[in-house]
């Protein structure tokens, strides 16, 4: 990896992690967070399996709107009518609306040139 990747995750402190049910399948990829269904522990554990699978050639950045909404915030919120969390991926917004780290893991490869395979 040429430089570093950085996913930024934007939300609030006690919204869910995902507008779908914490389940036995997993399908976002992550268990350390089950069952809160919660952002901050959804997002402690992407953080885990992002180090893991990337070591520090990625980072994670958690920004809390419960007081002040940054500009670019509202901008993208204005433009997209995302879903929350709202994922941006080198401060571009990738429309996912959850915490997944398969699907976070694949944006993540696009920009690494890793082959996609499904």
């Amino acid at each position: 990896m040429d430089s570093k990747i950085t996913i930024e995750i934007i939300g609030y402190m006690d919204m869910e992690c995902s507008p779908f049910p914490c389940t036995e399948e997993r399908t976002c990829g992550l268990s350390p967070c089950a069952p809160s269904n919660k952002l901050l522990p959804a997002v402690s554990a992407l953080k885990e399996a992002i180090y893991q699978e990337y070591g520090d050639s990625v980072s994670i950045q958690l920004t809390l709107i419960d007081e002040t909404v940054p500009g670019y915030v509202t901008d993208i919120y204005n433009t997209y009518h995302p879903a929350f969390p709202i994922i941006l991926v080198n401060s571009h917004f990738v429309p996912i609306g959850r915490i997944s780290y398969p699907q976070i893991k694949t944006e993540i490869d696009k920009l690494t040139g890793i082959p996609q395979y499904q």
